[in-house]
This record gives structure tokens, sequence and C-alpha cells, in this order.
């Protein structure tokens, strides 16, 4: 049977001993400790609070973040998962420095030795708890699989649900709502892989499906030249993947960006006729921009009925930095 810590809520002076005792301790020394404390651990009850405070240690060792949930998980299968324990446990190592909110129900974890504001915390592991189906995409998912061209400190995430944006020390996290076509498809997750990060499994959209997203969403991406180098840092896309995923969009516009790209990197990429063809079907019957409502000097690529800007047709980066 577990032991309920709302005693360290009440902050006894026997339970923040303990506390003090093992936190400062490494794990091999917790008896030696214990036998000289013998004033201190008399008791069949003090035991079972140091075995908790051991497995506690054991769980924050194990999670740079974590969620309320997990804790939950944690503490029910050791057993107890009383309300009251938990929230004892939260208040007691916050005021300790051993773990910062990032938003309601998420935690970040302060290594041994590290000051609560300062001790680095991965912006991956937090975006991708951010909320229970968090997808990482766009920008972030170029920079996790490293093809950034640069480094952002805002992060987004795709979501099923609307929700606020939560700003950690420098990083700001926003959620991007899943397109209503893939929803209304059911098929939200097309494109996600799944990657290990620190032990901790992260939903990421692939390559193919990154490479339609930013060009479907440009202004979550930056400059055109941040989008094109960074699209062009990537050696290999499965074409055929990126075809079906333009065709689950049903959006004109994106259709005829995407078709633009890969033509222009047809050798490169190794795109054949048949995978631009049913991307030209698709492709608006009037001129579009390649940024809705933002009207540049550009030409018009009349196979693409689309308006490019001339930075991106010659590659003019130099010249608009």
């Amino acid at each position: 049977m577990g032991y309920d810590l709302t005693e360290v809520r009440d902050g006894t002076k026997e339970i923040t001993s303990i506390l003090l005792i093992c936190q400062k301790t490494p794990e091999n020394n917790y008896l030696t400790n214990m036998r000289d404390s013998r004033k201190l651990f008399t008791t069949k009850s003090t035991w079972s609070q140091i075995g908790w405070i051991m497995k506690l240690n054991e769980f924050l060792s194990q999670h740079d973040v974590f969620t309320v949930e997990e804790l939950d998980i944690f503490l029910s299968e050791k057993g107890s998962g009383k309300p009251s324990t938990r929230k004892a446990i939260l208040t007691y190592y916050r005021k300790q420095g051993r773990i910062v909110p990032v938003r309601r129900g998420l935690y970040a974890v302060v290594p041994f030795g590290s000051l609560p504001d300062s001790s680095p915390v991965d912006p991956y592991l937090l975006t991708a708890k951010i909320t229970k189906d968090a997808v990482l995409a766009y920008h972030t998912a170029l920079e996790f699989h490293g093809k950034a061209y640069s480094v952002y400190t805002r992060l987004h995430y795709l979501t099923t649900r609307r929700s606020l944006p939560v700003r950690f020390r420098s990083y700001e996290i926003r959620g991007v709502l899943v397109p209503r076509s893939l929803r209304a498809k059911g098929m939200e997750m097309f494109g996600v892989a799944r990657h290990k990060r620190f032990g901790v499994e992260l939903r990421v959209t692939s390559l193919e499906r990154t490479l339609v997203d930013v060009l479907d969403r440009p202004e979550l991406t930056g400059s055109w030249e941040e989008i094109w180098r960074s699209l062009e840092s990537i050696e290999f896309f499965d074409i055929d993947q990126v075809v079906k995923y333009v065709l689950l969009l049903e959006n004109e516009t994106t259709a005829a960006k995407v078709g633009f790209f890969l033509e222009q990197h047809k050798e490169t990429l190794m795109v054949d006729d048949i995978h631009l063809k049913p991307l030209r079907k698709l492709c608006p019957k009037r001129p579009h921009y390649l940024i809705g409502g933002k009207r540049r000097d550009g030409r018009l690529v009349k196979k693409w009925n689309l308006m490019v800007p001339n930075e991106i047709l010659n590659q003019s980066w130099g010249e608009v930095l």
C-alpha cells in the first residue's frame, strides 16, 4: 500500500528532512544515509515514505517533460491515485525548484544542479505534449528532421481542437487546426510518422506532408528564401505520397504551388509527368497568387495559372535580405 504524501503539503519536518536527504544523495548511498539518521528513520511509515521518494525521483529522471495524466498513471500503478497525493507532490517539487509549470497540466523537470529559470528544456518535447493529439508540423517539422535553413523560437503543431498559444521562456508554441478536408475524410493522420526523442514517442509530419504543408501555409514557415532553401536541402521525396496528399487537401492553389515546385526540381527529385498530370488537373482555371491577398511583383506561370514572385523565379535572395 503506497504512502499518501499529503504530509508534504503540510510541510512536516520529518518528511521535508527525508526529501532533502534523498534528493541530495546519490541513489547508491541512500541506505548509508538512512543508517546515519536513526532518529529520523524509526517507523514503518517513514520507510514507506523513503520508498515513495525514491520512486518519484525515478519518475522525474525519466521525464524531461510530463503531464498530470502521466503522473496520475504512475501514482495509480504504485498504489496511490488520490488527487491529494498528486497535488502534494506537485506543490512540494515546485517549491523545491525541481519542476516548473509550462501550462495547466504540463510540467518541465529541472535536473539536479540546475536553476529553474535557466535549465534547458527540449522544445520538441514541450510542443509534442501541449495537447494529446499534437503533431509537430510546418517549420517545426523541418527543424525536427534537420532540414530547416534557420532555427525559430516559434513552434507549430497540428491539432483537431482550437487552443491558445503558449509562451514558455523564449518559445512561443502555437496550435494549427488540421485542414477541414482531412477531418471530413478522417485522414488527419495521413503522412504522420512516430519518432523517439529521449525515449519519448513524438508525432511529426513526414517530409512529404511537410513539403505540401509549408507551401499550403507559407506564412507559418517564413520567407520564401527560408522555404525554398529548406525544401531544397531534402534530397528525396516519395512523390507518389506528395501527390496523394495534395489530392486529399483538394486545394487548387496548393496543387499549383506544389506542381510548380516539383517541376522546378524535376531532375533532382526525379519527378515524372505522370506525377504532375493530376496536379495540373486540379490547379486553378484562373490565375492565383502564390500567397493569397499579397500581390507582389511577379510573373504568371501559365502552366499552373500561378502568379510567382520574381524573387522565387530568379532566386534573388541576396537582393531581398
